[in-house]
């Protein structure tokens, strides 16, 4: 890995040897530099792993899984504790470079990093909290209960537009619960894993652990098949599109391997007639620009009562004009670029296609150029008026497009926000009870987060993150996640002096 710029003076810096780099193994003749989507501006090589160092690193964390999972749950905590508290140090540094790296808001890096630290802070309370039941045996003088045990090495494939966050999610609850870790994050956005891995890796020396603990792997596609078919992972937790989960999916599941997956989103916000527009309007605005458009949280759907439909539009596209789009690391601006050309591609195909399936364009549809721009990966966020009847509703864009519906009923309205193929996160902005209770009852949302007067995006740590259909069904971070990342075992004890058998029966020996 050769470092080209490090403009953020990072405590724990880029070693230029890659055997310098915890778990990161350079085993290929595949190098490929990374830009910035900010200014197109090199931040760095790294060589691609291949199979050989694959192979290699699985080694490492299995020689690493022995020693970390003998090691009693609160302590391993208070190692993630240590974790928590290096990046309180590094949070401005590593949220600068998140920034860059992805073109997300200097807000939103920071923010994300803030994330790492909840998740580590959640993980340190659930490591004397990895609670079994206790049951009552119909046998006499017999005790049943349950325990947890750690599966293994868990794999990690996260995507670009969280380059750090979902691995923390997965990687703190993993540890407390007795996991090793091997990560394979974006390729979009390595520079951003392995500044992680390396604040990581000092903390693991200082408590002379092995670094086989926690293992980042720089490849394409094809190490995530890899990590998917190889039965030394015991799970795989996958982020990104729906056509990766499935692929994910099947064959993990043709060896019978566990997985969460945590897939696309198509997310709605449904504004009803008794609404305070007020308290609505800016969690719409930033449910639809927030990271350009490239949340599987981001609200995609706006779904508005008739009667307020005109007056919001209104509102929103005078928002939209209000909108600072530029450079992300100064805080000034609201939208950062999008990831690279290929997305502006998208971005510009999809909006074509919303305007041929019969959608009117309000606001947007536009590449921004000029000396402000550094790069040609900055758009202006777009509104469409939709009808149901287009396709293209349907279908999830990385971009900051939003579809604009009308309705008549809150049934109607459930009806089109449930009637996508994905079902991560909804919302209802409703000051009525009647018209929230039913949104979240069983008539109601079919996703797996539901708001009410809050927008779709921005979910806290401590609730289960995640949904249902194409999103995947997996569960990630806060409740009873961690469970995902062990193996339950149902114990029985006799300590009476006869070897009663269940159902009563009894043999005549």
């Amino acid at each position: 890995m050769k470092n080209l710029l490090n403009p953020f003076n990072l405590s724990a810096p880029f070693n230029n040897s890659s055997s310098g780099l915890s778990g990161w193994i350079s085993k290929s003749d595949k190098v490929i530099t990374i830009n910035s989507p900010v200014d197109n501006l090199p931040i760095g090589e790294v060589e691609l792993t291949n199979e050989e160092g694959y192979k290699t690193l699985v080694s490492k964390a299995q020689e690493a899984f022995p020693i970390w999972k003998a090691m009693p749950a609160p302590k391993r905590g208070e190692i993630v504790r240590q974790f928590g508290d290096a990046l309180r140090i590094e949070k401005e540094n590593l949220g600068k470079l998140v920034s860059y790296e992805m073109g997300k808001s200097l807000q939103e890096g920071y923010g994300e990093v803030q994330e790492m630290i909840d998740i580590c802070d959640f993980a340190v309370g659930l490591s004397r909290q990895l609670y079994g039941l206790q049951m009552h045996s119909e046998r006499p003088n017999h005790r049943m209960f349950e325990q947890w045990h750690p599966l293994g090495i868990v794999g990690i494939i996260s995507a670009f537009n969280f380059p750090v966050a979902v691995w923390a999610w997965n990687s703190a609850l993993s540890w407390v619960c007795g996991n090793v870790c091997l990560w394979k994050p974006s390729e979009k956005t390595p520079f951003s894993a392995l500044a992680c891995q390396e604040i990581f890796k000092k903390v693991l020396k200082k408590n002379n652990l092995p670094e086989g603990i926690s293992n980042v792997i720089i490849g394409d596609s094809d190490i995530g098949k890899l990590m998917a078919s190889d039965p030394n992972i015991a799970l795989v937790s996958a982020t990104g599109s729906t056509r990766m989960g499935k692929s994910v999916a099947e064959t993990v599941g043709k060896r019978l391997g566990k997985s969460i997956l945590e897939l696309g989103g198509n997310n709605a916000i449904i504004v009803t007639e008794k609404a305070d527009l007020d308290t609505a309007i800016a969690p719409i605005v930033f449910g639809a620009v927030g990271t350009a458009g490239q949340r599987c949280t981001t609200t995609r759907r706006l779904i508005v009562h008739k009667s307020l439909y005109k007056g919001l539009l209104n509102k929103l596209v005078n928002a939209y004009k209000q909108l600072r789009i530029g450079d992300p690391l100064n805080e000034n601006n609201h939208v950062g670029p999008l990831i690279d050309s290929q997305a502006v591609d998208a971005y510009l195909k999809t909006i074509n296609e919303a305007q041929k399936q019969g959608g009117n364009l309000a606001y947007g549809n536009e590449v921004l150029k000029g000396s402000e721009y550094k790069s040609n990966c900055y758009v202006k966020p777009t509104i469409i008026e939709a009808n149901i009847d287009m396709p293209i509703v349907k279908h999830e864009t990385f971009a900051p497009i939003l579809y604009v519906f009308s309705y008549e009923t809150l049934e109607e309205a459930i009806t089109i926000q449930n009637n996508v193929p994905q079902g991560l996160s909804s919302a209802i902005f409703s000051m009525n009870m009647q018209q929230a209770e039913m949104f979240l009852s069983h008539a109601g949302s079919d996703c797996g987060i539901a708001n009410v007067n809050i927008g779709t995006s921005g979910a806290e740590i401590g609730g289960a993150f995640g949904g249902e259909k194409e999103t995947g069904g997996g569960r990630e971070s806060g409740s009873d996640s961690w469970k995902a990342y062990m193996r339950r075992q149902t114990c029985t004890v006799n300590y009476g002096n006869e070897g009663s058998l269940a159902q009563g029966i009894k043999f005549n020996l």
